[in-house]
């Protein structure tokens, strides 16, 4: 994007925004060159802002950035992508919530608002995959698969891609059978490494071999896979646990999506 000594052009995604000041807003940005920034729009809690309508969280926009003393300053904004079936269900409001706290949790600022350095071979594949979920969630009825492949490629882009084809402890092939799961090591344990190792945890051999297959696929590959309401509970929890694992904290937004689906079970049953 170009930009100048003063001002900064960036494609991004909205993640989050809090209240600041009397009427200003504090963003939390994801753009597809710079990656994680942070920029105040002036005004636009007022009821006239113009503003305001392209900066909700999720929403694609195009900005105009100005250097401001501790942040970068929101000048322009337009709205590429509002993703608005997103917004007209609850269920892909909470899967989108997910997605853009982990994506948030696992990025980081690099250099505060006085940096225009960019890093595009970090950014723009990451940023890639937030927009190709953002879509997904909002064509899908239920983004658990969707969602399910953000984590695994997300695993891939970070640098923590898991270790399912071999053991990560004696490095034979795994088999076709029931296995074990270090977050330590990073991987599948066979049943000999895995047994009586420390932190580590049983992982069937249906789970294992979904994890396998979205791994390996493409999105519409996997989107096409059976999911055995168990396994793909194994799978799910399982790959939430690895990624705490990473995180060192909790996540805000599975408890809400968990309120939501089960919410939404109620009714439906």
């Amino acid at each position: 994007m170009p930009r100048s000594e003063h001002t900064l052009h960036v494609e991004a995604v909205v993640l989050r925004h809090s209240d600041w000041g009397e009427a200003d807003r504090l963003l939390i940005l994801f753009a597809r060159q710079q990656g994680k920034l942070r920029a105040v729009a002036k005004g636009a809690r007022r009821l006239r802002s113009r503003k305001a309508g392209h900066l909700e969280p999720f929403t694609r926009v195009k900005l105009l950035l100005a250097r401001g003393r501790d942040f970068w300053i929101v000048t322009q904004a337009e709205t590429i992508d509002a993703y608005l079936p997103l917004r007209e269900d609850l269920l892909r409001v909470a899967y989108a919530s997910y997605v853009v706290e982990l994506l948030d949790r696992f990025s980081y600022e690099e250099g505060g608002n006085h940096s225009t350095e960019t890093r595009e071979g970090d950014n723009r594949p990451l940023y890639q995959l937030l927009i190709e979920t953002l879509e997904r969630l909002s064509a899908a009825e239920d983004g658990f698969k969707a969602t399910r492949y953000f984590e695994i490629r997300l695993l891939d882009l970070i640098g923590f891609r898991p270790e399912l084809f071999h053991c990560v402890a004696c490095g034979s092939l795994i088999q076709p059978q029931d296995q074990y799961f270090s977050m330590i090591q990073g991987g599948a344990l066979c049943p000999a490494c895995g047994e009586h190792a420390d932190g580590t945890r049983f992982v069937s051999l249906a789970a294992l071999k979904l994890l396998r297959h979205f791994q390996r696929s493409s999105f519409t590959e996997a989107s096409r896979a059976l999911l055995p309401s168990s396994a793909a509970s194994e799978m799910e929890n399982l790959l939430h646990e690895y990624l705490l694992f990473l995180l060192e904290r909790n996540l805000n937004s599975p408890a809400f999506l968990h309120q939501v689906r089960h919410e939404r079970l109620k009714r439906s049953g």
